[in-house]
């Protein structure tokens, strides 16, 4: 899995790279800095420290360079991990599928309920989605903030295998917003409210289907190094974290344009 390094480590090797360009000249002139004197050793150090001193810009530029080729780097790796988990994000057999089914461009989103920038994000994913009207748009279903997340995740889950698609979207769709703590009761009349049968649909929550599908989609973030939500996938792009909705439709667009 691609780690970057911290910046306080980009900034040492910046440095120590500094003083490598800066011996080369004097290494060129036959001075073997391997084999210098304690006395050379010391000068030399300080002539690059006032440097750096006088300069402390430089290393802040090779930073800079440095974390734009991380940045690429990244996005090499999150391709290859879009390009082998491909079949597991579009076509996983249960996922909820909106939007347009047949658009020209699949959002696949990580979500978690409980989650304060899944529900910052939701308003303007679905903006987007209304907006373009030729967008895929995936939920995957990714508990990771303790058991109030587990329950919305599997009440939402059983709430598609009960109800069919229309139920799903209903009571995700209310999930995101609700405040209550989402235990039986809350849960049970929140389905009522919908037109559900919230008795069934809780009695199918810890049902082996439910469990599998939650597993399995868990398996495939950790595949993917997906640790927060939200996580989206924009065609074979990774977006790892809450991005605005402008964000989201300048990825859009430049996917279309690489056709």
């Amino acid at each position: 899995m691609f780690k970057p390094r911290p910046l306080s480590s980009v900034l040492l090797s910046s440095a120590t790279a500094l003083m490598l360009t800066l011996s080369a000249p004097l290494q060129a002139e036959g001075l073997d800095l391997e084999n210098m004197s304690d006395a050379d050793r010391a000068a030399f150090g300080a002539a690059v420290r006032g440097y750096l001193l006088e300069n402390p810009e430089v290393i802040f530029e090779a930073a800079a360079i440095y974390e734009e080729q991380q940045a690429a780097l990244q996005e090499r790796a999150d391709e290859t991990l879009v390009e082998d988990n491909a079949e597991a994000l579009y076509n996983d057999g249960y996922s909820w599928v909106g939007g347009n089914p047949d658009g020209d461009i699949t959002v696949v989103e990580f979500l978690d309920y409980r989650c304060g920038y899944c529900r910052k994000a939701h308003p303007e994913v679905a903006e987007l989605i209304e907006k373009d009207g030729n967008i895929r748009l995936i939920v995957k279903e990714f508990p990771i903030l303790g058991e109030a997340s587990m329950t919305s995740s599997r009440f939402a889950v059983a709430a598609q295998i009960v109800g069919g698609d229309d139920a799903y979207k209903a009571v995700h769709e209310a999930l995101i917003t609700m405040k209550a703590n989402p235990g039986k009761g809350p849960l049970v009349r929140l389905a009522g409210t919908l037109g559900l049968d919230g008795d069934a649909i809780w009695a199918e929550m810890e049902s082996d289907e439910v469990t599998r599908r939650i597993a399995e989609t868990r398996a495939l973030g950790q595949k993917m190094g997906i640790n927060g939500t939200p996580s989206f996938a924009f065609g074979n792009q990774m977006i790892r974290g809450y991005a605005p909705l402008e964000t989201m439709q300048e990825i859009v667009a430049e996917l279309r344009k690489q056709g």
